[in-house]
């Protein structure tokens, strides 16, 4: 027993030694959350090569007319990846 807790306790080190500056949520965060995704849709928007192929959101109409739900799923899985690695890297700058 006693040579698994120390396993455990060398492995539980690397890992603290590892992890990055993660900030507490705040509005500050929610806003770089938010921009990102917007980003993110932005760029869909205009790059997905056969938009509207699924299902339609409802009430779509003007900018999102041709723009389905796999389209915003698809745009705000990527913008939630951007947001992360944002916030993270902003939390590791100093800047959050």
């Amino acid at each position: 027993m006693g040579e698994t807790a120390l396993i455990n306790s060398i492995f539980l080190a690397a890992v603290e030694t590892s992890v990055p500056v993660t900030p507490e949520w705040s509005p500050t965060v929610g806003i770089v959350m938010i921009l990102c995704n917007l980003f993110a849709i932005t760029v869909g928007r205009f790059a997905i090569k056969n938009p509207g192929q699924g299902p339609a959101l409802p009430g779509a109409s003007g900018l999102f007319a041709n723009f389905g739900i796999p389209e915003l799923l698809a745009t705000t899985s990527l913008g939630h990846i951007l947001g992360a690695g944002v916030i993270l890297g902003l939390a590791t700058s100093g800047v959050l």
